[in-house]
Order: C-alpha cells, then sequence, then structure tokens
C-alpha cells in the first residue's frame, strides 16, 4: 500500500476528479435537480438536495454544518453536482456562501466547488478544472 500523498493540493485535485469521475459515470440523465454532497468522493459522503425553493441562507448553512460534522472525515469536501456547464448559476453561489458562513462558524476552511459531468470550478475563485474526456 502506498503511502498517503502528503500534497494538500494535490490530494484535492485527485479528490475532484474522483467527483467528477464518478458524477459522470452515475448521472445519466440530461435534466436533474442540484444534489449537494459532503464528505469524500467514493469513500464517505452524505447527499441532500440543493434545490433553492425550499431553503433560505440560514437553512443551508445549517445544512452544511451538519452534514460535515456527520459526515465521519476530516476537513471534508463540499461539492454541488448539477447538470449544465460550468457558468456560475445562483445554486453554486448560494451554497458556496452558505458553506463558507458554516465553516467560519465551526473554526474550519471548507470550500463549496461545483461539479459537472466535464469538470469542476470553485464559484467563488473561478478556479476550476474541465476534461473532454475523463480516464480511469
Amino acid at each position: 500500500m502506498a503511502p498517503p500523498d502528503p500534497d494538500p493540493a494535490r490530494q484535492r485535485a485527485l479528490l475532484l476528479r474522483e467527483a467528477v469521475r464518478r458524477h459522470a459515470a452515475g448521472e445519466r440523465r440530461r435534466r436533474f435537480a442540484p444534489v449537494l454532497h459532503v464528505g469524500r468522493p467514493g469513500v464517505r459522503e452524505r447527499t441532500v438536495g440543493a434545490a433553492l425553493t425550499a431553503t433560505d441562507h440560514a437553512l443551508r448553512c445549517d445544512l452544511v454544518a451538519a452534514m460535515a460534522t456527520r459526515s465521519g472525515v476530516d476537513d471534508p469536501l463540499v461539492w454541488v453536482t448539477r447538470p449544465g456547464d460550468l457558468d456560475r448559476e445562483d445554486v453554486d453561489v448560494a451554497w458556496a456562501a452558505a458553506t463558507r458562513a458554516a465553516a467560519a462558524e465551526a473554526g474550519q476552511s471548507w470550500t463549496c466547488v461545483v461539479v459537472t459531468r466535464r469538470g469542476w470550478c470553485d464559484p467563488v475563485t473561478g478556479e476550476g478544472r474541465t476534461w473532454a474526456r475523463l480516464r480511469d
């Protein structure tokens, strides 16, 4: 068994690639409601519907905080899967704001990224990565 990668940036990049890979392999519909994921892709994660119609900022903050504490992993990844391209949408900004607020309250530094079939993007910083064809 190989030792864990000591480079946190590389480890995060691998986790985000895995989130994209799992989403592309698992979601075949063209249209579906956004889903919030908290944890580690392929290891342990919790999910909840991420539509904005039934939530406000305070409820989204509470959901992120509860899911992060119950995820069972240290420094959980927070990501929203949704259809379409990686252009910034209201749902992306709303969950990113809730994640930042919940993280600040918990004294953590979680970030929320958006994941589609082709890549991921941080709606706050604009950092991201896309793939024309994701291979195992």
